[in-house]
């Protein structure tokens, strides 16, 4: 019993911090209220420190796992499978996330400041679209306002790495080492985040008073609700999917153990060895579980798909702007898809998540950041339930369709 307790403190440690930083963060804006703007300088330097770190590490990082890339023709086939089930329940959790947010509209009950969006150039749909997904010279490209340019430029680094072969090895050997130093610096700025995000709430709970508790509390249910009901519901459609109704009692019969593990680790890549080992009891192939559920711990995430809607919403009524536009939503799904891949792999990496769509749509950073990492923190224990589970409902579709396998 004594072990689990340490094993619960220590997985769950870093997000006891950031809410036991906000939580006295928030103590401090209603006992001094406007008093606590001297604070709010800590909450800035903490940003910065993490605004200069995320466009290297998302270089090195995307980069890196490209160029590590082994080309296999035997598992050609397989992987396409497996890509195109990931997206497939990426965007459908995605979905699930915008009917929530339709039929419990948050725009309602936002209370938060009302500022502009920052200035985004007019211009023909064919310019936009050319400025959002490339620079016109390289040093943009070091600018978080050219995020998706950034990820795009470093996917062909990463690719034009993998085919030069010997040649790139000494490339390739820099990737790699970038990516760990700068995985290693963003978990050094990551310690300072309790107190960072500690000041910045003072200052919103100060400046803006204890409603702003009512304007979270809402989002979260509606995620939280979300979340139970995709997970039930629709990995049960899955599992019929996958091989009807003896698939769904093999699938949920071998499955608790698996999301047990995530909720107490709260890590994907840590729930790997109980969703291995939960999919060979399930009789899934070895060379599909092999495959899949490594690759689906950093690539294949519905939980974070359904918290990245959450927050974009979010953001829409905090800035007091319309999330109704199909343009938007459709961006929004992109961006989702986006954000699912990128963040796998990398400390803290629903961060970056959130600075491409908040680069994307064009709010204000300063103001946005902070508050999507404080919403991404609340839902964090169930978003890690749908990610790692997923894998295992996964790999039950890919081994259907590319193996036929009948249970």
């Amino acid at each position: 019993m004594e072990v689990k307790k340490i094993n619960f403190l220590q997985s769950y440690s870093s997000i006891l911090w950031l809410l036991g930083g906000i939580i006295i963060g928030s103590i401090f804006g209603l006992i001094f209220g406007e008093d606590v703007l001297i604070i709010k300088p800590i909450g800035d330097i903490f940003l910065n420190l993490l605004f200069t770190a995320i466009i290297p590490l998302i270089f090195f990082t995307i980069s890196s796992s490209i160029a590590n890339l082994e080309r296999t023709e035997k598992l050609g086939k397989l992987f396409v499978v497996m890509i195109l089930v990931f997206l497939t329940t990426i965007l459908i959790s995605a979905i699930v996330m915008i009917c929530a947010v339709y039929l419990f509209p948050i725009h309602e009950d936002i209370a938060i400041a009302k500022v502009p969006f920052e200035a985004i150039q007019s211009g023909s749909a064919g310019d936009q679209i050319a400025k959002l997904l490339t620079a016109n010279d390289f040093f943009e490209l070091l600018s978080r306002k050219s995020m998706l340019a950034l990820i795009i430029f470093s996917f062909l680094i990463g690719f034009a790495t993998l085919q030069s072969g010997e040649k790139g090895n000494a490339f390739k050997s820099f990737l790699d080492s970038g990516n760990e130093v700068m995985k290693q610096l963003l978990n050094i700025i990551m310690k300072f985040a309790p107190i960072g995000l500690g000041a910045y709430f003072a200052y919103q709970v100060g400046i803006f008073g204890p409603q702003l508790f009512g304007v979270y509390a809402k989002p979260m249910a509606v995620y939280y609700a979300a979340c139970v009901f995709y997970f039930f519901v629709f990995f049960s459609l899955y599992a019929l999917v996958a091989g009807g109704k003896r698939a769904f009692k093999v699938f949920w019969s071998n499955n608790i153990t698996p999301s047990l593990t995530a909720v107490g680790t709260c890590s994907s890549i840590a729930t790997i060895p109980a969703n291995l080992e939960a999919a060979e009891k399930m009789g899934i192939p070895a060379h599909v579980r092999n495959l899949v559920i490594p690759l689906g711990a950093p690539l294949h995430k519905d939980g974070s798909s359904m918290s990245s809607i959450l927050k974009i919403t979010f953001l829409f009524a905090m800035f007091g702007k319309d999330f109704t536009d199909p343009m938007t939503i459709l961006l929004a799904l992109g961006i989702t898809v986006v954000v699912s891949i990128v963040e796998g792999g990398i400390p803290n990496g629903g961060y970056i998540g959130e600075i491409l769509a908040i680069t994307v749509y064009g709010f204000p950073m300063e103001q946005a950041l902070p508050v999507a990492m404080i919403l991404g923190t609340l839902v964090d224990p169930i978003a890690t339930l749908l990610n790692a589970n997923g894998d295992v409902i996964c790999s039950m579709m890919v081994s259907r369709f590319s193996e036929k396998t009948k249970w």
